[in-house]
């Protein structure tokens, strides 16, 4: 099995004011040391790699000055998408599991696209993933609502809104502490229009996983509780059709 080392810089702009790496951060280390991985692979591939769901399990925050590693490797694959897990570590006691889901489309990003010829040499383990999404596309009536702007600076290549940006969402709510989160990015609006979006823990709640999947109806997100008891940010209305990236 390949297995690939990145060793990201805590940067100033990672971290929130008490030291503590944002959610966000980590989101976009992930997604660097999966790209460093294709490219170390050699792999020749000129389509575009979008997000379809990212599960945080978040044992110890990194910190401000301390040196984070992440070793990344392929767990899954399917004929359009593949599953990668991945694992950072600090040097001071940083513990972070990730898993993402990741659908391989045309460069274009508009229409999904087989993988490319030589992946399944590299990465193959034999073991094959589905791309079901966790979270109901309807959060209850009672779900609580709250404005959110996307902004241009957002957008990466593929012209979507970039999948770090949804966990800002979640920052707004002072995570911190250990848990689960999760994300399932779905086609985002255009830069500036609004969306809402709140996460709010349920009474009683110990772990979040903030759902993030914007609808082409409503722009809006809602607060809703899941069947485990945990805290769910998530949108109505939305599409089956992923575009974060």
């Amino acid at each position: 099995m390949r297995v690939y080392a990145h060793a990201p810089q805590v940067g100033l702009a990672d971290v929130a004011p008490d030291g503590r790496v944002r959610l966000d951060a980590l989101a976009r280390w992930l997604q660097d040391a999966a790209w460093a991985d294709v490219v170390d692979s050699g792999i020749d591939d000129d389509g575009i790699w979008i997000l379809r769901r990212l599960r945080l399990d978040v044992d110890r925050f990194p910190r401000f000055g301390e040196s984070p590693v992440i070793e990344t490797w392929c767990s899954g694959i399917a004929k359009l998408w593949a599953e990668r897990r991945s694992t950072l570590r600090s040097d001071g006691g940083g513990l972070v599991e990730a898993v993402a889901l990741w659908v391989h489309l045309d460069p274009t990003g508009s229409r999904p696209r087989p993988l490319p010829e030589g992946f399944d040499a590299v990465y193959g383990t034999g073991r094959r993933v589905k791309a079901r999404l966790h979270h109901p596309a309807e959060p209850p009536p009672e779900a609580e609502r709250a404005a959110w702007r996307f902004r241009a600076a957002e957008l990466d290549l593929a012209g979507h809104v970039n999948n770090a940006a949804y966990w800002q969402i979640v920052e707004e709510e002072e995570p911190g502490g250990a848990g689960t989160y999760e994300i399932e990015p779905a086609h985002p609006p255009p830069p500036g229009m609004r969306r809402s979006s709140r996460p709010a823990r349920c009474a009683g709640s110990r772990r979040t996983a903030p759902c993030s999947r914007p609808c082409g109806r409503r722009h809006d997100a809602r607060h809703h509780s899941t069947s485990s008891g945990a805290s769910c940010l998530g949108t109505g209305g939305c599409s089956r059709t992923s575009g974060g990236t």
